[in-house]
């Protein structure tokens, strides 16, 4: 938990001096930890376990702003999953609540990043509140699952 600490300042540093300011919405999502950091004007608001792809299906590594929302979404791709509080931030994938709580804080989806329901409602009235302009995402690590189907490759 302490290196994710280290590595969500360095992330709000980055992102005050891109922008001369600290204002707006960071969202940090660290894959290796499978933690999301939220920090709402350059100060740390919320830490909140979440899960990202599982092995086959990574979630896209770098630095984002989100493209469109929605308050309720089904998947077009995945059997028409419910996707709520959805915050669409590259190609298909997005940020949104899941009913699979019980796997938070591990690798479960098929590449978007999943949060408790609770949870995804509060980012996605953040983020609409701040606006998409002034929102950051920021997606780094590894995906666990990764690790795991290399391992023994070597």
């Amino acid at each position: 938990m302490r290196r994710f600490a280290v590595v969500l300042c360095a992330a709000i540093a980055l992102v005050a001096c891109a922008r001369g300011a600290s204002a707006g919405v960071l969202v940090h999502i660290d894959k290796s930890s499978q933690r999301m950091a939220v920090a709402v004007n350059g100060r740390l608001a919320y830490v909140w376990p979440v899960s990202t792809g599982r092995g086959g299906f990574g979630t896209p590594t770098g630095r984002f702003r989100p493209q469109w929302l929605a308050r309720s979404w089904f998947s077009t791709r995945y059997y028409g999953a419910p996707m709520p509080h959805s915050i669409f931030f590259h190609r298909g994938y997005a940020i949104h609540g899941t009913y699979h709580i019980s796997r938070l804080g591990g690798p479960a989806s098929h590449g978007c990043v999943r949060l408790h329901p609770g949870n995804a409602a509060r980012l996605f009235a953040l983020v609409s509140r701040a606006g998409l302009a002034n929102t950051s995402i920021l997606v780094s690590g590894a995906n666990p699952g990764s690790r795991r189907r290399f391992a023994g490759a070597r």
